[in-house]
């Protein structure tokens, strides 16, 4: 047993209520600004070429990027150049705000695609027919909780996030610099099988700022113009505790502070921790990766049944094998909520009734060789409603 005086300070919850946390980070974060250099480049490649396939990476660290992978491609790209706008979009102008986009050197390490997986994968077949680029397993996770059918804590976290890069574009807060983290801890209730959110705990918010501006001034703006633009007042109360720049200095940021790599935002690119998540990121990936177009598809099932008004909440699971075309598996579980009178395996029924998730079915049906993926590097490839998300349109399901 601990000795009380070293006892965490957290706050225990009544029987059938929880708290939940979920996190999100800007556009200026070092490993969202390589997700974000690498989708650019994918991208470029889709703009001229939509059968590219691409599996390209992206390094930085202080005023240096390397762009690394595999591209076989019709489309003649100046990677340098991608590298460059994307940093200056972000806001890197200068090396003290961690990267300068005018004088970064600009590193590229690009083969081909491998002989062997191109045979396996899509040479000589048809779109149908063309097999999962890799093996692995993807989730997507649905929950009536918002109109969005996405969990309010990451909901929060992510519109948090993209909220403080508003504020510092459009110059009501000049002084914040691109780097930024967010978190917020959300309070849940059981109700029967169902959970239920309904205050926010707590609201933490580093922000990189000028060297010339005081912490209470970042604080009050951040409360103002941020936390209090998206949080609805009726999730606030007075024990919300808020924890603005905890750390009282974040002058350094960007690739400076901290070295960037793609795709080690998995969990912020998804659900906030809630669902599950197989581990392969999207970033940089053509679709002919199921690690994004299967993921991608498991979302549109899962959000489908949940708009269906089959379940309350819904996990899918989706499973591959490199080479070949048919899933190895696909699991459903709604947690409890499936509706009354039905089971998860009569929702595995209508699942397999409305939709093929082989992945060239899903690139075709959600038109995933378009160029929209540099969009979905930043707060989130889920719960959003930008309509170039065609996997966040629920299916009219045939019941």
């Amino acid at each position: 047993v601990l000795p009380k005086d070293s006892i965490m300070n957290v706050k225990e919850l009544e029987e059938g209520n929880f708290y939940y946390a979920s996190e999100s980070v800007t556009e200026g974060h070092p490993d969202k600004l390589c997700d974000q250099i690498s989708d650019s480049v994918l991208d470029a490649c889709l703009t001229q070429d939509p059968k590219s396939k691409v599996a390209c990476e992206a390094v930085a660290k202080g005023n240096f990027v390397l762009v690394c992978g595999e591209i076989t491609s019709n489309a003649k790209l100046n990677v340098e150049q991608i590298v460059r706008d994307c940093i200056k979009e972000i806001g890197y102008d200068d090396v003290h705000k961690g990267i300068d986009y005018k004088t970064c050197e600009v590193l590229v390490k690009v083969t081909q695609q491998s002989q062997d997986i191109s045979q396996s994968v899509h040479e000589k077949k048809s779109d149908e027919d063309i097999g999962a680029g890799d093996q692995g397993h993807m989730f997507g996770y649905a929950t009536d909780e918002t109109k969005e059918l996405f969990p309010l804590s990451h909901l929060l976290a992510l519109q948090l996030s993209q909220k403080l890069a508003e504020v510092r574009k459009n110059g009501t807060l000049k002084y914040l610099r691109p780097d930024g983290k967010t978190q917020i801890t959300v309070q849940y209730r059981q109700e029967g099988k169902n959970i239920v959110p309904f205050r926010v705990h707590n609201v933490l918010v580093s922000t990189q700022h000028d060297s010339d501006v005081k912490l209470e001034q970042i604080r009050a703006d951040v409360r103002e113009h941020v936390i209090n633009k998206v949080i609805p007042s009726n999730l606030l109360d007075n024990n919300t505790s808020y924890f603005i720049n905890p750390s009282e200095v974040f002058i350094i940021g960007g690739p400076e502070a901290d070295a960037g790599l793609t795709g080690r935002k998995i969990i912020v690119d998804t659900y906030g921790g809630w669902g599950a998540h197989g581990g392969g990121a999207f970033s940089g990936k053509d679709s002919s990766k199921v690690d994004r177009s299967g993921a991608y598809g498991a979302r549109w099932v899962a959000k489908s049944i949940v708009a269906a008004g089959l379940a309350k909440r819904c996990l899918v699971q989706v499973s591959y094998s490199i080479g070949l075309a048919d899933p190895l598996s696909v699991h459903v579980d709604t947690f409890g909520t499936v509706k009354d009178g039905l089971k998860d395996t009569d929702l595995f029924k209508i699942v397999c009734k409305n939709f093929n998730l082989r992945p060239g079915l899903i690139m075709k049906e959600l038109q995933l060789t378009r160029p929209i993926f540099s969009k979905t590097a930043r707060y989130g490839h889920f719960g959003r409603t930008d309509p170039d998300f065609t996997w966040e349109t629920p299916k009219k399901l045939d019941l």
